[in-house]
């Protein structure tokens, strides 16, 4: 089943490396959506369907804590997979979010750990034509 994702970060470069890291995953992704801030990203989930949504935390306008409040607080979206993709260091903080239903992938990562990190939220599978 190819992924609907939408990246939600402050910075324009990070989401092309995140872009870039997924198509290199070897998952199986469809449509990409991007987002600047955790409000854009709820106007984004309001008008399109998403199978993934890959957060940072710290954004301005709105923070991805209180995005994935949000989306938690919304029944059409409640059971949205998410994984936070963050450089975030604080164990308390990482397992406050992973207690909010959330994956969690440190920043930096490889394609591989983000691979694992979305095999595991989602359960889809790797396209065939990978190779490892």
């Amino acid at each position: 089943m190819p992924l609907n994702v939408l990246i939600v970060d402050d910075s324009a470069v990070m989401r092309s490396i995140i872009l870039r890291t997924l198509r290199l995953s070897g998952l199986p992704v469809q449509e990409v959506l991007q987002a600047e801030n955790g409000q854009e990203g709820l106007d984004i989930l309001e008008n399109h369907w998403v199978d993934l949504a890959l957060v940072d935390i710290n954004m301005p306008v709105m923070n991805g804590i209180e995005m994935i409040d949000k989306v938690r607080q919304t029944s059409e979206i409640s059971d949205l997979p998410i994984i936070v993709v963050s450089t975030e260091s604080s164990t308390t903080r990482i397992e406050m979010l992973k207690d909010m239903g959330v994956g969690f992938v440190h920043k930096p990562f490889s394609a591989e750990t983000l691979r694992e990190a979305v095999i595991e939220l989602t359960g889809v599978s790797l396209n065939e034509s990978t190779s490892d």
